[in-house]
């Protein structure tokens, strides 16, 4: 078994676990290889950031999407056949050039798997979930987004009942794109709310 991982990256410590267990439970003949193949490309590539991506980019080209959005999110996301667990009840938060909107589950790692697939580690980890609450206009600045005093940082918990979704602001220098250029360029982080999503490379300083 490589100790590597994707672009020849060390496998951390829990990676390797991750590994070794795989590896005991398929000898054993506990797991199906296929289904274990199927199931990390369910959430790789079918449940995960790229349809939150899809959700962001119709919103941005379709106003009334975007309102059924912010109304409704569950239905909305559901109108582009996104559903399944941890996805029953999302809400939407619109971010501004006034108000921004900052993610955390503070008890564990309650998040919308259906629209940005498996929690990464570093929002399961206590640092996060902490500084996100005691500290969020401190931690988003170590995060390499510092946002002016005149913005409002909102704080959102999820929960096993509510999930929450961050429809980032739309960068300039988009007009004109189509929905799925726009998706290209969303990030799960900035589905978050611990990232902005990056103009086009021409307008970058």
């Amino acid at each position: 078994m490589s100790e590597h991982g994707k672009h020849g990256a060390p496998l951390t410590e829990t990676q390797l676990r991750v590994r070794a267990l795989e590896s005991l439970l398929v000898d054993k003949g506990l797991v199906d290889p296929a289904a274990l193949d199927a199931l990390i490309d369910t959430y790789e590539n079918k449940v995960g950031p790229r349809n939150g991506a899809k959700v962001v980019a119709r919103a941005w080209v379709d106003p009334a999407y975007k309102k059924r959005l912010l109304e409704n999110a569950t239905s909305a996301i559901e109108e582009l056949g996104f559903v399944g667990r941890q996805g029953e009840e999302i809400v939407a938060l619109e971010n501004t050039p006034h108000i921004h909107n900052l993610v955390v589950c503070t008890l564990c790692s309650c998040y919308p798997w259906p629209v940005l697939g498996l929690p990464p580690v570093w929002y399961k980890a206590a640092p996060y979930r902490s500084r996100a609450v005691i500290d969020p206009r401190g931690l988003l600045k170590e995060l390499g987004m510092p946002l002016a005093e005149s913005v409002e940082v909102r704080v959102w918990d999820s929960t096993a009942e509510v999930r929450y979704l961050v429809l980032p602001e739309r960068p300039a220098g988009t007009e004109g794109w189509n929905e799925e250029r726009l998706a290209a360029i969303v990030t799960r982080d900035a589905m978050i709310g611990v990232a902005k999503v990056a103009p086009p490379a021409a307008d970058r300083p």
